[in-house]
Protein backbone atom coordinates (compact mmCIF):
# COMPACT_ATOMS: atom_id res chain seq x y z
CA UNK A 1 0.00 0.00 0.00
CA UNK A 2 3.05 2.79 1.05
CA UNK A 3 4.64 1.56 -2.49
CA UNK A 4 1.33 2.30 -4.56
CA UNK A 5 0.97 5.48 -2.50
CA UNK A 6 4.70 6.97 -3.46
CA UNK A 7 4.01 5.66 -7.36
CA UNK A 8 0.73 7.61 -7.49
CA UNK A 9 2.68 10.81 -5.53
CA UNK A 10 5.66 10.33 -7.88
CA UNK A 11 3.34 10.10 -10.86
CA UNK A 12 1.57 13.54 -9.86
CA UNK A 13 4.07 15.42 -9.10
CA UNK A 14 5.96 14.48 -12.46
CA UNK A 15 2.45 15.56 -14.31
CA UNK A 16 2.22 19.01 -12.32
CA UNK A 17 6.53 19.52 -13.43
CA UNK A 18 5.61 19.13 -16.63
CA UNK A 19 2.91 21.48 -16.72
CA UNK A 20 4.65 23.83 -15.18
CA UNK A 21 7.77 23.57 -17.70
CA UNK A 22 5.47 23.65 -20.26
CA UNK A 23 3.54 27.19 -18.66
CA UNK A 24 7.07 28.17 -18.41
CA UNK A 25 8.24 27.77 -22.20
CA UNK A 26 4.47 29.02 -23.45
CA UNK A 27 5.16 32.52 -21.81
CA UNK A 28 8.16 32.63 -22.12
CA UNK A 29 7.89 35.03 -24.91
CA UNK A 30 5.74 36.95 -23.27
CA UNK A 31 8.16 37.94 -20.89
CA UNK A 32 10.96 38.75 -23.31
CA UNK A 33 8.24 40.77 -25.10
CA UNK A 34 7.40 42.60 -21.81
CA UNK A 35 11.04 43.03 -20.70
CA UNK A 36 11.64 45.02 -24.05
CA UNK A 37 8.65 46.79 -23.95
CA UNK A 38 8.98 48.09 -20.50
CA UNK A 39 13.16 49.00 -21.21
CA UNK A 40 11.91 50.65 -24.41
CA UNK A 41 9.17 52.51 -23.36
CA UNK A 42 11.37 55.65 -22.46
CA UNK A 43 11.51 56.53 -25.80
CA UNK A 44 8.23 55.63 -26.93
CA UNK A 45 7.10 58.03 -24.43
CA UNK A 46 8.98 61.34 -25.51
CA UNK A 47 8.76 60.52 -29.66
CA UNK A 48 5.48 59.61 -31.38
CA UNK A 49 5.14 55.75 -32.39
CA UNK A 50 4.91 56.79 -36.69
CA UNK A 51 8.21 59.33 -36.29
CA UNK A 52 10.34 55.78 -34.88
CA UNK A 53 8.94 53.28 -37.29
CA UNK A 54 8.54 55.24 -40.30
CA UNK A 55 11.16 57.64 -40.11
CA UNK A 56 14.92 57.33 -41.60
CA UNK A 57 16.46 60.49 -38.81
CA UNK A 58 19.10 57.98 -36.92
CA UNK A 59 20.46 60.76 -35.28
CA UNK A 60 20.91 59.38 -31.43
CA UNK A 61 22.89 63.08 -30.65
CA UNK A 62 20.48 65.43 -31.50
CA UNK A 63 17.34 62.78 -30.44
CA UNK A 64 16.21 61.73 -33.53
CA UNK A 65 15.74 57.62 -33.34
CA UNK A 66 14.25 56.91 -36.64
CA UNK A 67 14.02 52.87 -37.28
CA UNK A 68 12.33 52.86 -40.33
CA UNK A 69 15.75 52.39 -42.91
CA UNK A 70 16.64 49.54 -40.41
CA UNK A 71 13.16 48.08 -40.18
CA UNK A 72 12.86 48.51 -44.37
CA UNK A 73 16.62 46.97 -44.66
CA UNK A 74 15.51 43.73 -42.75
CA UNK A 75 12.37 43.28 -45.16
CA UNK A 76 14.58 43.24 -47.95
CA UNK A 77 17.28 41.14 -47.06
CA UNK A 78 14.86 38.53 -45.71
CA UNK A 79 12.70 38.58 -48.94
CA UNK A 80 15.48 38.30 -50.77
CA UNK A 81 16.48 35.23 -48.78
CA UNK A 82 13.10 33.83 -48.72
CA UNK A 83 12.83 33.85 -52.21
CA UNK A 84 16.34 32.51 -53.24
CA UNK A 85 16.47 29.61 -50.56
CA UNK A 86 12.63 27.70 -50.89
CA UNK A 87 13.33 27.03 -54.26
CA UNK A 88 16.81 26.14 -53.82
CA UNK A 89 15.97 24.07 -50.60
CA UNK A 90 12.50 22.33 -52.44
CA UNK A 91 14.26 21.11 -55.38
CA UNK A 92 17.48 19.62 -53.76
CA UNK A 93 15.36 18.11 -50.87
CA UNK A 94 13.69 16.56 -53.92
CA UNK A 95 16.24 15.37 -55.28
CA UNK A 96 18.05 13.95 -52.71
CA UNK A 97 15.09 12.29 -51.99
CA UNK A 98 13.57 10.91 -55.10
CA UNK A 99 16.05 10.93 -58.05
CA UNK A 100 19.91 10.70 -56.50
CA UNK A 101 21.68 7.23 -56.58
CA UNK A 102 21.98 5.73 -52.83
CA UNK A 103 25.57 5.62 -53.00
CA UNK A 104 25.80 9.52 -53.90
CA UNK A 105 23.36 10.28 -51.83
CA UNK A 106 24.89 8.67 -48.75
CA UNK A 107 28.12 11.39 -49.78
CA UNK A 108 26.21 14.05 -50.25
CA UNK A 109 23.55 14.18 -47.65
CA UNK A 110 26.23 14.24 -44.61
CA UNK A 111 27.97 17.41 -46.56
CA UNK A 112 25.14 19.88 -46.63
CA UNK A 113 24.30 19.02 -42.89
CA UNK A 114 28.27 19.90 -42.44
CA UNK A 115 27.15 23.52 -44.56
CA UNK A 116 24.41 24.07 -41.58
CA UNK A 117 27.05 23.83 -38.88
CA UNK A 118 29.40 26.54 -40.20
CA UNK A 119 29.90 29.42 -38.14
CA UNK A 120 27.90 32.76 -39.68
CA UNK A 121 31.42 34.81 -39.65
CA UNK A 122 32.58 31.85 -41.73
CA UNK A 123 29.67 32.74 -44.29
CA UNK A 124 30.44 36.24 -43.99
CA UNK A 125 33.91 36.33 -45.02
CA UNK A 126 32.83 34.15 -47.97
CA UNK A 127 30.27 36.65 -49.18
CA UNK A 128 32.58 39.30 -48.95
CA UNK A 129 35.55 37.58 -50.81
CA UNK A 130 33.25 36.02 -53.35
CA UNK A 131 29.48 37.51 -53.52
CA UNK A 132 30.17 41.06 -53.01
CA UNK A 133 32.52 40.79 -56.70
CA UNK A 134 30.10 39.03 -58.04
CA UNK A 135 27.50 41.44 -57.31
CA UNK A 136 29.40 44.41 -58.11
CA UNK A 137 31.19 43.09 -61.49
CA UNK A 138 28.49 41.02 -63.00
CA UNK A 139 24.76 41.18 -61.70
CA UNK A 140 24.73 45.06 -60.99
CA UNK A 141 26.24 46.01 -64.29
CA UNK A 142 23.72 42.97 -65.98
CA UNK A 143 20.71 44.46 -63.97
CA UNK A 144 21.42 48.10 -64.66
CA UNK A 145 21.67 47.29 -68.62
CA UNK A 146 18.80 45.45 -69.46
CA UNK A 147 16.46 45.98 -66.66
CA UNK A 148 16.89 49.88 -66.02
CA UNK A 149 14.05 50.21 -63.74
CA UNK A 150 12.86 49.48 -59.78
CA UNK A 151 14.16 46.95 -58.25
CA UNK A 152 17.59 47.22 -60.16
CA UNK A 153 18.17 50.74 -60.00
CA UNK A 154 21.41 52.44 -57.38
CA UNK A 155 23.48 54.34 -56.76
CA UNK A 156 25.63 52.09 -55.26
CA UNK A 157 28.70 50.75 -56.80
CA UNK A 158 30.33 49.07 -54.30
CA UNK A 159 28.66 45.86 -53.97
CA UNK A 160 27.67 45.62 -50.40
CA UNK A 161 23.78 45.31 -50.36
CA UNK A 162 20.94 44.11 -49.64
CA UNK A 163 20.76 41.24 -52.29
CA UNK A 164 24.21 40.41 -51.57
CA UNK A 165 22.89 39.60 -47.94
CA UNK A 166 20.11 38.12 -49.26
CA UNK A 167 22.72 35.45 -51.36
CA UNK A 168 24.50 34.62 -48.47
CA UNK A 169 21.76 34.57 -45.43
CA UNK A 170 19.95 32.14 -48.37
CA UNK A 171 23.14 29.91 -48.71
CA UNK A 172 23.16 29.69 -44.59
CA UNK A 173 20.12 28.96 -43.90
CA UNK A 174 19.51 26.41 -47.03
CA UNK A 175 21.14 23.30 -45.65
CA UNK A 176 19.14 23.55 -42.58
CA UNK A 177 15.95 23.65 -44.33
CA UNK A 178 17.35 21.04 -47.08
CA UNK A 179 17.89 18.50 -44.62
CA UNK A 180 14.53 18.99 -42.37
CA UNK A 181 12.71 18.92 -45.92
CA UNK A 182 14.63 15.63 -47.24
CA UNK A 183 14.08 13.62 -44.24
CA UNK A 184 10.31 14.74 -44.31
CA UNK A 185 9.93 13.33 -47.81
CA UNK A 186 11.86 10.19 -47.24
CA UNK A 187 9.68 9.37 -44.57
CA UNK A 188 6.59 9.26 -47.31
CA UNK A 189 6.00 5.17 -47.54
CA UNK A 190 7.11 3.41 -50.58
CA UNK A 191 3.78 1.92 -50.63
CA UNK A 192 1.99 5.01 -52.10
CA UNK A 193 5.01 6.10 -54.37
CA UNK A 194 4.00 2.27 -55.24
CA UNK A 195 0.10 3.06 -56.00
CA UNK A 196 0.78 6.09 -58.25
CA UNK A 197 3.42 4.57 -60.46
CA UNK A 198 0.91 1.42 -60.67
CA UNK A 199 -1.90 3.75 -61.80
CA UNK A 200 0.38 4.91 -65.08
CA UNK A 201 1.88 7.97 -63.68
CA UNK A 202 5.30 9.09 -64.24
CA UNK A 203 7.86 9.97 -61.33
CA UNK A 204 7.39 13.59 -61.79
CA UNK A 205 3.60 12.89 -61.61
CA UNK A 206 4.17 10.66 -58.29
CA UNK A 207 6.31 13.19 -57.02
CA UNK A 208 3.79 16.12 -57.24
CA UNK A 209 0.67 14.62 -56.50
CA UNK A 210 2.08 12.07 -53.81
CA UNK A 211 5.01 13.09 -51.91
CA UNK A 212 4.63 16.97 -52.05
CA UNK A 213 0.80 17.23 -51.41
CA UNK A 214 1.69 14.29 -48.15
CA UNK A 215 4.23 16.72 -47.07
CA UNK A 216 3.38 20.33 -47.79
CA UNK A 217 2.81 21.14 -44.20
CA UNK A 218 6.51 19.48 -43.10
CA UNK A 219 7.83 21.82 -45.70
CA UNK A 220 6.16 24.92 -44.40
CA UNK A 221 7.50 24.04 -40.96
CA UNK A 222 10.36 23.09 -42.13
CA UNK A 223 11.10 26.37 -43.88
CA UNK A 224 9.44 28.31 -41.14
CA UNK A 225 12.52 27.02 -38.90
CA UNK A 226 14.79 27.80 -41.33
CA UNK A 227 13.92 31.28 -41.53
CA UNK A 228 13.36 31.92 -37.76
CA UNK A 229 17.17 31.47 -37.58
CA UNK A 230 17.39 34.23 -40.58
CA UNK A 231 15.49 36.64 -39.55
CA UNK A 232 17.74 37.32 -36.49
CA UNK A 233 20.98 36.46 -38.00
CA UNK A 234 23.66 39.36 -37.03
CA UNK A 235 27.24 38.39 -38.09
CA UNK A 236 27.21 37.33 -41.66
CA UNK A 237 24.65 40.19 -42.76
CA UNK A 238 26.50 42.87 -40.83
CA UNK A 239 29.87 41.94 -42.81
CA UNK A 240 28.24 42.13 -45.87
CA UNK A 241 24.90 44.41 -45.80
CA UNK A 242 27.33 47.69 -46.19
CA UNK A 243 25.25 49.12 -43.11
CA UNK A 244 25.20 52.77 -43.98
CA UNK A 245 23.27 54.52 -41.27
CA UNK A 246 20.18 56.13 -42.22
CA UNK A 247 19.84 55.25 -45.54
CA UNK A 248 16.61 53.99 -46.65
CA UNK A 249 17.12 50.59 -49.27
CA UNK A 250 14.99 51.19 -52.11
CA UNK A 251 16.72 48.86 -54.69
CA UNK A 252 18.08 45.50 -54.16
CA UNK A 253 22.05 47.27 -55.22
CA UNK A 254 21.19 49.64 -52.05
CA UNK A 255 23.22 48.94 -48.83
CA UNK A 256 20.82 47.72 -45.78
CA UNK A 257 21.31 47.78 -42.34
CA UNK A 258 18.91 45.08 -40.66
CA UNK A 259 18.18 45.69 -36.88
CA UNK A 260 19.99 43.24 -35.62
CA UNK A 261 22.91 44.81 -37.05
CA UNK A 262 22.38 48.04 -35.57
CA UNK A 263 21.92 46.48 -32.09
CA UNK A 264 25.11 44.57 -32.75
CA UNK A 265 27.04 47.76 -33.69
CA UNK A 266 25.47 50.08 -31.22
CA UNK A 267 24.45 48.46 -27.84
CA UNK A 268 26.65 49.78 -24.94
CA UNK A 269 28.10 52.10 -26.70
CA UNK A 270 27.33 55.84 -26.06
CA UNK A 271 24.84 55.51 -23.59
CA UNK A 272 25.43 58.48 -22.03
CA UNK A 273 23.20 59.72 -24.66
CA UNK A 274 19.30 60.60 -23.14
CA UNK A 275 16.71 57.76 -24.69
CA UNK A 276 19.80 56.11 -26.45
CA UNK A 277 19.60 52.63 -24.41
CA UNK A 278 16.14 52.90 -24.92
CA UNK A 279 16.05 53.05 -28.66
CA UNK A 280 17.83 50.24 -29.40
CA UNK A 281 15.87 48.09 -26.80
CA UNK A 282 12.78 49.48 -29.27
CA UNK A 283 14.97 48.03 -32.32
CA UNK A 284 15.12 44.84 -30.32
CA UNK A 285 11.40 45.20 -29.50
CA UNK A 286 10.64 45.73 -33.68
CA UNK A 287 12.44 42.77 -34.45
CA UNK A 288 11.03 40.68 -31.71
CA UNK A 289 7.45 41.43 -33.09
CA UNK A 290 8.33 41.03 -36.97
CA UNK A 291 10.04 37.19 -36.18
CA UNK A 292 7.11 36.41 -34.17
CA UNK A 293 4.54 38.14 -36.80
CA UNK A 294 6.55 35.60 -39.70
CA UNK A 295 5.86 32.47 -37.25
CA UNK A 296 2.13 33.26 -36.97
CA UNK A 297 1.99 33.76 -40.33
CA UNK A 298 3.53 30.92 -41.23
CA UNK A 299 1.72 28.80 -38.60
CA UNK A 300 -1.31 29.97 -40.09
CA UNK A 301 -0.41 28.74 -43.71
CA UNK A 302 0.51 25.14 -41.47
CA UNK A 303 -2.76 24.76 -39.43
CA UNK A 304 -4.86 25.50 -42.92
CA UNK A 305 -2.56 22.83 -44.64
CA UNK A 306 -2.78 20.37 -42.16
CA UNK A 307 -6.66 20.77 -42.18
CA UNK A 308 -7.01 20.57 -45.39
CA UNK A 309 -5.57 17.10 -45.78
CA UNK A 310 -7.52 16.08 -42.69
Amino acid sequence: MAELTLRLWKDQVSHRLMILMGLMVLFLGFFIGGGLLARALPVLQHHHWDQLLFSSQWHPTQGQFGLGAFIAGTLWVTFVAILIAVPLSVLTAMFLSEYCPSPVRLWLKPGIELLAGISPVVYGVWGMLVIVPLVRDYLMPFFSEHFPFFPFVSENYTGFSALTAGIVLAVMVSPLIISLLEEIMHSVSFGMREVALALGATKWQMVKTVVLRKVSPGMVAAIILGFSRAMGETMAVLMVAGCAMGIFPHSLFDTAYPLPALIANTYGEMMSVPLYDAAILLAALVLFILTVAFNMIAWGILLYLENREA
